[in-house]
């Protein structure tokens, strides 16, 4: 359906409206047909944010396993490809994802699921464990219309984050946030932190994962090591300019360059001075930095659970600000100083003064860490079926 609606010439008007009734009026047939099948306790886990098993529903399935060996536990992944053919295959994942919906007790999601929104299904639990740790960008639907969210007429006619009985949250602090992103009241916010959290606690897969990487590229064995974890620029080439002008501020027979772009940013890095490390992912790669510089990545708060000195280099803050709203003072709340230019930011790196006190209250503030993040979670899912079907028996 986003396949129509993404159309470069669209506009939202009645054929348009006429189309997607008819679309949902088909889907929502194929629930109820589905619904026959339904056998047994399982939860489905659903996520358009890559092909394979995310780390988090990866963590909460062994959990759900460990806990409540009762549940079968599903999980699709599928991220919507480029071009018209892979649009096209993705609507029969679409398929899939009703037949395992319908047939589910509990749906568990990191991202916008389209049936999930579109469709009527009393009875199912619905938990939205968004695939950030906390917040620092407006999103969701606080951003339709402007130049890095959706339009108004797609969220309206894809019913974009509806149909939600929980919200995840890690914090109080951003229970304000996710009711504005999802449009959802406040008694819907569980502050229950993702289980990547209690990963980062582990000292065991810290170390292991640390020397893999390390094992794989030498070189981060003797020097420290500066990961680069930029945001998501959506439409915007000036990132591959940032990261030359922070690598030509480096002393290599010191530092290390690893840059991580996220996974969606379709720009490709040719400079031989920087480690891609592209076998392992960004929250991997942290186990392995001394430094960590990003700017309004919600993944400092992941190096700040780890402990690591974040830096932030805002080359494009006002440019960016305009585009972008955030829910946070950036300014202000960041721990530590935010930087403009690749030379500034080396400077506040070889001063080797961090202010670590500063950056334990900024994670204790924003992250509520437990411990047992990914048990408090699975223990959350269980006893809200339980709820659901004793209110709809």
């Amino acid at each position: 359906m986003e396949v129509i609606l993404q159309h470069p010439y669209r506009r939202y008007d009645n054929s348009y409206r006429w189309i997607m009734k008819v679309l949902i009026f088909i889907l929502q047939l194929i629930y109820y047909v589905c619904r026959i099948f339904k056998r047994g306790k399982k939860i489905v886990m659903l996520s358009r944010q890559a092909d394979s098993v995310p780390l988090d529903m990866k963590l909460l399935r062994a959990k759900l396993n460990e806990l409540y060996p009762d549940y079968k536990v599903v999980v699709l992944a599928k991220r919507i490809g480029e071009g018209a053919l892979q649009k096209i295959l993705y609507c029969f994942h679409v398929i899939r994802q009703i037949f395992h919906i319908a047939t589910a007790d509990a749906a568990i999601l990191d991202s916008y699921c389209i049936p999930i929104s579109i469709l009527k299904h009393n009875g199912l639990l619905v938990i939205q464990m968004w695939h950030s740790v906390g917040t620092m960008k407006k999103f969701g639907l606080s951003i339709l219309d402007q130049a890095e969210g959706s339009s108004q007429g797609m969220a309206k006619a894809l019913h974009m984050h509806e149909g939600y009985d929980y919200v995840l949250c890690a914090s109080p602090e951003y229970r304000e946030h996710l009711m504005d992103g999802f449009n959802v009241d406040s008694d819907k916010i569980a502050i229950l932190p993702l289980p990547r959290v209690e990963l980062l606690q582990d000292k065991d897969y810290v170390s292991v994962t640390s020397k893999k990487i390390k094992g794989r590229y030498p070189t981060m064995k003797d020097r420290i090591n500066i990961v680069y974890l930029p945001t998501f620029r959506k439409n915007d080439s000036t990132i591959i300019k940032a990261v030359k002008a922070l690598a030509d501020n480096i002393d290599y027979d010191k530092y290390n360059l690893i840059v991580k772009l996220h996974p969606l940013d379709l720009a490709r890095l040719n400079d031989d001075r920087v480690i891609t490390a592209d076998e392992f992912s960004s929250f991997e790669v942290i186990t392995a930095a001394d430094v960590v510089i990003s700017d309004y990545s919600c993944i400092v708060y992941e190096a700040g659970i780890a402990k690591k000195p974040v830096y932030f280099y805002a080359y494009d803050y006002e440019e960016y600000s305009l585009k972008r709203d955030m829910y946070i003072d950036y300014i202000h709340e960041m721990p530590s100083d935010i930087c403009y230019t690749a030379k500034e930011v080396m400077q506040k790196i070889t001063q080797d003064e961090y202010d670590f006190d500063r950056l334990a209250k900024f994670v204790d503030k924003y992250v509520k860490v437990t411990g047992t993040e990914t048990a408090d979670i699975a223990k959350f899912i269980v006893d809200k079926i339980t709820y659901v079907e004793m209110k709809f028996c």
